[in-house]
């Protein structure tokens, strides 16, 4: 497989941490975790049950983009990505990205943040976020994947859709 940065995105809930840490473990590749790239302000304010704006989203997306830069060949990378013009940053390095995107519906997330533990992420932020999301266009070529099936399906589904993305 050649190499590139595989960025798992969407809102909080989809499972970027958990299909990624599986998805690494079965390409043998290194996890990512964008969470571990916030600032303890923007913890705070998440925790707090207040959004974050781009300004606050540019020094998390600066950091995370020169890890991905640092990376010796391949990498799962997990970040909310909710934007255009966040992926297309991020994008931005001298190797090939990735994007797969986790997609579900509302209730489904909900159910999710609200019985997860010892995350810094406010239930309450979850709209905000849907608001905020700009689904990928098919000129970025993401790959979308609902995410009501079990870790494992999606994870065999994404591998077979990532060494065929490969072969094109």
């Amino acid at each position: 497989m050649k190499e590139r940065i595989i960025v798992l995105m969407g809102v909080s809930g989809c499972g970027k941490t958990v299909v990624g840490k599986a998805l690494a473990e079965r390409l043998n590749l290194p996890f990512v975790e964008g969470d571990d790239f916030h600032s303890t302000a923007n913890i705070a304010k998440m925790s707090a049950g207040i959004p974050l704006d781009d300004d606050d989203r540019l020094d998390w997306m600066s950091a995370l983009r020169e890890v991905m830069q640092l990376q010796n060949g391949s990498a799962i990378v997990s970040c909310s990505a909710l934007k255009r013009k966040l992926r297309s940053f991020l994008s931005g390095i001298p190797k090939t990205v990735q994007f797969i995107y986790l997609q579900g519906d509302r209730k489904l997330l909900e159910k999710r943040i609200t019985s997860r533990t010892g995350h810094f992420f406010d239930p309450k932020l979850l709209d905000s976020q849907l608001s905020s999301l700009e689904e990928p266009s098919p000129e970025e070529g993401a790959i979308t994947i609902e995410i009501t099936e079990s870790v494992e399906k999606i994870v065999a589904t994404l591998h077979t859709s990532l060494e065929a993305s490969h072969e094109t």
